[in-house]
């Protein structure tokens, strides 16, 4: 017979993300037919043993094996089921009892010895033919449950790609409309511009022509001067009439252009433009993809059970610094014996994850993912090859990609946060600068084949230089 007990083992059996995805399911009235929803607030702090009293209250025994069941179908934890259907099942007696007391089981057996041999041949084949034809409707029923489990799958599918759909294009709106701006700004600028330059170029013409307007009248007044000479007057007012001729000869008002715009304003705006439009446009795109990336973020402890063991990590398993005293802990398989790494508790074999960690004040530190089964005894060289998908800072300001072999990375800012992503299906690691929105590095084309446990290394704390903590930080989506 079924226990609460034995709903309390099949859900610790569930990785924590499962474990999420069972609670979730158990609020959508949509979803589980014949059974009403359960409240969020019931749900959302609850642990496995609480949510299996929520169930038992709600749905009363049987109906909280029935639910666990369906729900654990849906997350594809078919060898769960099968497990409450052992339980579950087992040997009933039913057993009647007439009015003179006598049990049907005996009446069963006198009639059998008093009709003999006939008895002894239809009454098995009557029951076979109970039996397979229970079996078949059984069967019937298993393919009608995994249709209609499909059909709400789908729809649950359709579902949530609408809701992509509506973010993605929500993002895009926004993303179009600051470029939008961002032209409407620059043409303004360039409008602007140009008419800055008209009117400079009509002040200076005013000016100019004002200049001419005086030279003209001064060459004016000496043709009447040269004009009213005669010969029998001195040769020293001539010279007079000459010598102010070669100043106005030597003026340079007369030779100015008389256009003052320049023809290059338009391709310069352009180009400004563009090179704005450019940047602007890499921003806009690495915020968009870290707001999306941030949507799969997972809770992220670390394992005390893997740490080494001059490592010291706070009581919520928030964060790790690396110590000068070398602890006397169990050397157990997952500990790493010679470097100063510690993995989470947690490990991903599927979709998609995000975890966020403070890196501020530190000089030295390392941060990626890790396969299941990298050497954990002796020192090793950190890349993909090696089960390693890492980023590290060294000396304060030098950034790399373990890529092996290793990348240099040019950042433009010291990052003080840094978001670790992963999709496991498409086989992406990708780093970023979460106050920046910038991306800073992405492994792409990895093939995983086993778990991926988040990766953490604070590095040595040399002699106090590098004492500060790795924190990882709750995510907030901006």
């Amino acid at each position: 017979m079924m226990t609460a007990e034995d709903l309390l083992n099949a859900l610790e059996d569930l990785r924590e993300d499962e474990f999420k995805t069972f609670k979730w399911y158990l609020q959508q009235p949509d979803i589980l037919e014949g059974y009403q929803a359960i409240k969020v607030s019931k749900l959302e702090k609850a642990k496995r043993w609480d949510t299996v009293n929520v169930m038992v209250s709600s749905y009363k025994p049987d109906g909280a094996l029935n639910v666990t069941k369906k729900v654990l179908e849906k997350i594809n934890r078919n060898d769960l089921v099968q497990s409450l259907s052992d339980t579950s099942s087992g040997p009933r007696v039913s057993v009647d009892v007439s009015d003179d007391g006598e049990t049907s089981e005996n009446r069963r057996t006198s009639s059998s010895q008093s009709e003999g041999q006939k008895t002894h041949d239809v009454v098995p084949l009557k029951e076979e033919y109970e039996e397979k034809k229970a079996e078949l409707e059984a069967e019937i029923q298993q393919m009608i449950q995994k249709r209609q489990l499909k059909i709400q799958e789908m729809k649950l599918s359709v579902k949530l790609s609408k809701q992509d759909a509506d973010r993605e294009i929500a993002e895009g709106v926004k993303v179009f409309t600051a470029l939008k701006e961002c032209v409407e700004r620059g043409q303004a600028s360039f409008t602007d511009t140009i008419k800055v330059k008209q009117d400079t170029t009509k002040r200076k013409a005013q000016s100019f022509i004002s200049e001419l307007e005086q030279e003209i009248s001064d060459l004016k007044k000496i043709k009447t001067e040269v004009k009213q000479l005669s010969p029998s007057e001195d040769h020293l007012s001539l010279e007079q009439c000459v010598q102010s001729l070669k100043a106005h000869r030597s003026s340079r008002t007369g030779q100015r252009s008389a256009s003052v715009h320049d023809e290059g304003t338009v391709v310069r705006a352009v180009s400004q433009l563009e090179e704005t439009l450019s940047e602007q446009m890499k921003k806009l795109v690495a915020e968009s993809e870290l707001k999306r990336v941030q949507q799969y973020a997972v809770d992220v402890t670390l394992d005390p059970d893997t740490a080494y063991p001059k490592l010291v990590l706070s009581d919520d398993g928030k964060q790790v610094t690396h110590g000068d005293v070398k602890k006397i802990v169990p050397d157990n398989p997952e500990r790493f014996s010679c470097c100063f790494f510690v993995l989470a508790k947690q490990s991903f074999s599927s979709g998609r994850f995000y975890f966020e960690v403070q890196v501020k004040g530190k000089t030295n530190w390392d941060l990626g993912v890790a396969r299941e089964s990298i050497n954990r005894k002796k020192n090793i060289r950190m890349s993909p090859q090696c089960g390693y998908w890492t980023v590290c800072m060294r000396n304060g300001n030098e950034y790399k990609a373990l890529a092996g072999p290793p990348v240099r990375l040019s950042l433009k800012s010291r990052p003080q946060k840094v978001g670790v992503f992963v999709d496991y299906e498409e086989g992406l690691v990708s780093f970023h600068d979460v106050d920046a929105a910038a991306l800073i590095y992405s492994f792409t084309g990895c093939s995983f084949t086993e778990k991926l446990f988040p990766f953490f290394s604070p590095c040595n704390n040399d002699g106090g230089k590098n004492s500060a903590p790795l924190i990882i930080s709750p995510v907030r989506v901006k």
